[in-house]
């Protein structure tokens, strides 16, 4: 983590500069409503202001520990807006006391009986690319502990078999997506689950957190992929059986997937992965409204195509990102495969978005042989926004804005209604709060009864009082994804901001299960605390 930014995503010679900064400011004072962005000075490292550890790790796990001031920064938070905001200001009263760095369950087994014993708080780190919250003890509870351990997973990082016949691979909680793809690729594989914070996450973080892959169709949440964990629990290791699907009873690492370190520690596991594909085909399609888009890609979806990317962004997505300039919203499809030519697939899904008003705007693109498709035209643009989405966020927070967003889930039926509510809401909360902003929307993903839309929002930030606004805002957007009937997240985990709503969204008895399991599981309370239950 020696170039990674202490308060920014990613990595220090990421951040763009001054010149960069001011450039992007013009684009904000448009964005806006014509405030005028102000380039803040930047903060350095040493004006970070990270408090004196509470406690330090035993003699017995000191090869492994870590109290380095910088370190307990980088550890103290996600990579939220909040966290930026934080950061930004040298703020890292979250960090934790110590960081462990074990290199074996036996390890992990290690820390977590020292914890409990000495109750120390816990919090199982992968990438550190929470955006909810996930990965520092709030701070109305640390005072409850006589101190906080984060137990960073980076050590775990073999890929410890291939069973080439099964399609499957044995692999450890702390690989990072970039160097996770490359093992696989020495063996023509690949896991093909793609995050936007594939290149810093970790396959550990995706499966503890839900996590949500770029492919819009088919296998899209890491659940699918999963074919059986071992995690450690202050109890003892917990290691499910490999099959590719039984009828036994509930399934027991369903348990783990989605459990946010609070019931164990995910340290391995046997993932279903792919031979890479070679065919490929997209095009880009423009609608005159988004829910003209929006019917489209119900249409696609529920016709038994599976495109690997059915993107719709909405006239203010394309705007933001500068991938159409006309007011439509534009509707990305691309197909992909092992063994076989997509243009028929692609040629009669273009056949079904034209019956909804669709015009194609770029391609068809088939490429074969391995060749990336959607180099160019909307889809570049998009791919390339994407990636660097997070990049921008940062650097927002330095030129005064407020970025943030939030993604949720509902059924077709009420798509339209609930669009319109979220929407307002926004808009509603920016003109109450800053005056105004942007508020823009696209799919992540689709399925044959309802899409998955990513919000986002943009505006001028009260600088001072960024925190206070952004409260306003996100408390605003979410009491209306719970009163329109979607869900407080599709992919982003729940972790401690989505919190308030989850308990609501969550069936009460199934609320009393899970602090059951987690009485069971973690007697003293030390793991992750505050997230999913009490």
């Amino acid at each position: 983590m020696a170039n990674r930014s202490l308060w920014a995503w990613g990595t220090v010679d990421r951040f763009p500069d001054d010149a960069a900064r001011r450039r992007l400011a013009g684009m904000a004072r448009m964005l806006t409503g014509g405030v005028e962005a102000t380039l803040l000075p930047l903060p350095r490292d040493e004006d970070a202001r990270v408090p004196e550890p509470r406690v330090a790790a035993p003699a017995s796990l000191a090869a492994m520990a870590s109290a380095e001031p910088r370190d307990r920064a980088l550890h103290a938070h996600g990579r939220a807006y909040p966290d930026l905001v934080r950061g930004f200001r040298g703020d890292f009263a979250a960090a934790p006391d110590v960081v462990l760095r074990p290199a074996s369950a036996a390890g992990v087994a290690a820390c977590l009986d020292w914890c409990s014993a000495a109750h120390v708080a816990c919090v199982p780190f992968g990438g550190g690319t929470s955006v909810v919250g996930g990965v520092e003890v709030a701070a109305d509870r640390r005072g409850a502990f006589a101190g906080v351990a984060s137990l960073d997973l980076e050590r775990l990082d073999t890929l410890h078999e291939v069973d080439a016949a099964s399609l499957a691979v044995r692999a450890g909680a702390g690989f990072r997506g970039p160097a996770l793809e490359r093992a696989l690729g020495e063996h023509g594989l690949t896991l093909r689950h793609y995050p936007q914070s594939f290149e810093h996450s970790t396959l550990g973080g995706w499966i503890a957190t839900r996590a949500g892959g770029h492919f819009a169709t088919g296998p899209t949440h890491i659940d699918d992929f999963v074919e059986s964990i071992t995690a450690v629990t202050p109890r003892g290791v917990v290691s499910t059986r490999r099959l590719p699907a039984s009828g036994a009873g509930p399934a027991p690492e369903r348990l783990w997937i989605g459990s946010e370190g609070a019931l164990g520690v995910i340290t391995e596991a046997w993932m279903r992965v792919q031979h890479k594909p070679r065919f490929r085909a997209s095009a880009s399609v423009k609608f005159k409204t988004t829910l003209a888009g929006a019917m489209a890609a119900r249409a696609l979806v529920q016709a038994g195509l599976r495109p690997a990317n059915c993107r719709l962004l909405d006239p203010a997505e394309c705007l933001l990102h500068q991938v159409a300039l006309d007011g439509t919203a534009v509707l990305l499809v691309a197909f992909e495969s092992v063994d076989h030519d997509q243009g028929p697939a692609l040629a009669r899904a273009l056949e079904l978005v034209r019956d909804h008003g669709g015009a194609v705007a770029s391609g068809p693109t088939i490429v074969t042989e391995g060749d990336e498709a959607g180099g160019a035209g909307e889809a570049g643009t998009w791919k390339k926004a994407f990636v660097d989405a997070p990049y921008l966020q940062s650097a927002l927070v330095s030129i005064g804005v407020m970025a943030d967003t939030f993604e949720t889930a509902c059924t077709w039926d009420r798509f339209d209604a609930f669009h319109a509510a979220v929407t307002t809401a926004a808009q509603d909360a920016l003109r109450r709060t800053v005056g105004g902003g942007l508020v823009a929307c696209r799919f992540t993903h689709v399925y044959p009864d309802g899409p998955a839309p990513y919000y986002t929002f943009i505006g001028p930030a009260r600088v001072g009082d960024e925190l206070a606004v952004w409260r306003e805002v996100k408390g605003a957007v979410s009491e209306a994804l719970h009163a329109a009937g979607g869900t407080i997240t599709h992919h982003h985990a729940v972790g401690r901001t989505h919190r308030p709503w989850y308990d609501r969204e969550r069936p009460a008895l199934f609320g009393d299960v899970l602090r059951a399991a987690k009485q069971t599981l973690d007697p003293a309370g030390i793991l992750n605390p505050g997230v999913l239950v009490d």
